[in-house]
């Protein structure tokens, strides 16, 4: 976990820092942290949206720049060729419901997590996939 919260200081958000390490066979083979796509500019640069339009942490992920840990450390798989099929993820944060149907679809069988994010639907459908969801540390 502690790679995990090392990853998390590149994040580029303004609001809270996420980051995420994908491990097979005791290996790390992406690594993920939230904040802005490739050539787009910043939220320090510009603004946070989220935090302009007044959405509370959790709600309408839509408006927001920046991508989750999650979906980078997924996208990170998918550039360089690397199946992440039987991997765990480790997470500063429980993934949200949006990141959980992700990581169910790219066969992550176990998540562990430190800090708590309150989304049933989310801890529901994990459980329905048979992803172990562990709380660390």
């Amino acid at each position: 976990m502690g790679i995990t919260e090392l990853v998390a200081q590149r994040a580029t958000c303004l609001r809270r820092k996420v980051g995420a390490i994908i491990v097979r066979d005791k290996r790390i083979i992406t690594t993920g942290y939230n904040g802005v796509p490739v050539n787009i500019r910043h939220c320090a640069e510009v603004g946070c949206l989220r935090q302009q339009l007044g959405v509370p942490s959790g709600e309408r992920h839509e408006l927001c720049r920046g991508l989750h840990a999650e979906q980078n450390a997924i996208i990170q798989g998918a550039l360089h060729g690397v199946s992440l099929a039987g991997a765990s993820l480790y997470c500063t944060n429980q993934p949200c419901s949006i990141c959980s149907k992700m990581l169910i679809n790219a066969r992550i069988v176990e998540i562990f997590y430190k800090d708590g994010y309150d989304d049933p639907l989310a801890t529901a459908m994990l459980a329905e996939a048979g992803v172990t969801l562990r709380k660390v540390g």
